[in-house]
């Protein structure tokens, strides 16, 4: 386990065990001022998530010691700390289950260090966030859950009460995924989990509702075999 030299800004602990990427990753976030911590197992990541309590974890699945997921769930035991996962495991199982089971991105490997950083910013902007007080406004879209308001350029916008529902959730998770299995449970219940064709419907009716394009998505973005994302926080 090793500490890079403190740096101004916000701490992410990384958990690899490949040297290359975690040298990549540590040079591309000190560069943006970020105060890195490396481990490159999973007891000693588990070990460093309790000692210096990280603004965001970047866990592989790989691990040498144990399966990702594990120390997934041993942090989501006991914190709500951003985790994105990093893994050349691409399938659509490994996505959902690893989303489901509390991570908030999943990037496949080899991945651009560009858009890396970029849902690193996403991630620490709106993590602490309370998407019930803070609206989204982008100066055309409107959301503002107090008064459960919904508005394009000053228009309010009519939604069904379940288009409402998974837009407020989607504005809420601020650019992570959301699988598809999480908002049928949280929409239609736990025993709707296998309708995915509602929720297809539904968000076509959404996207109608707030002129986006599923092709080039300025809000809601269909992330295949997975779940949807909202894009409106992320768009810099």
């Amino acid at each position: 386990m090793s500490t890079s030299e403190p740096a101004a800004g916000q701490h992410i602990l990384i958990v690899d065990d490949e040297v290359q990427i975690r040298r990549l990753l540590r040079i591309s976030l000190k560069s943006q001022g970020y105060e890195v911590t490396e481990a490159a197992t999973a007891k000693q990541g588990a070990a460093c998530a309790a000692d210096c309590e990280p603004d965001l974890v970047v866990l592989d699945l790989g691990l040498p010691d144990a399966d990702g997921k594990q120390l997934l769930a041993e942090l989501r035991e006991r914190s709500s700390v951003p985790v994105i996962v990093l893994s050349v495991r691409d399938s659509e199982t490994e996505k959902v289950l690893t989303l489901d089971g509390g991570a908030n991105d999943y990037v496949t490997k080899p991945f651009g260090i560009q858009e890396f950083l970029a849902r690193v910013r996403n991630l620490l902007r709106t993590a602490h966030q309370p998407a019930s007080e803070i609206p989204f406004d982008d100066g055309h879209l409107r959301v503002d859950t107090l008064l459960r308001l919904v508005s394009i350029d000053g228009s309010e916008v009519h939604l069904t009460r379940k288009e409402y529902a998974v837009l407020r959730i989607l504005v809420a998770r601020g650019g992570r995924v959301v699988t598809r299995s999480q908002l049928l449970r949280e929409v239609w219940g736990p025993s709707h989990l296998e309708d995915t064709h509602y929720l297809r419907v539904l968000i076509g009716k959404l996207r109608l509702s707030l002129g986006d394009n599923a092709s080039a998505p300025r809000y809601i973005r269909t992330e295949p075999g997975v779940g949807y994302r909202f894009v409106g926080y992320s768009r810099d």
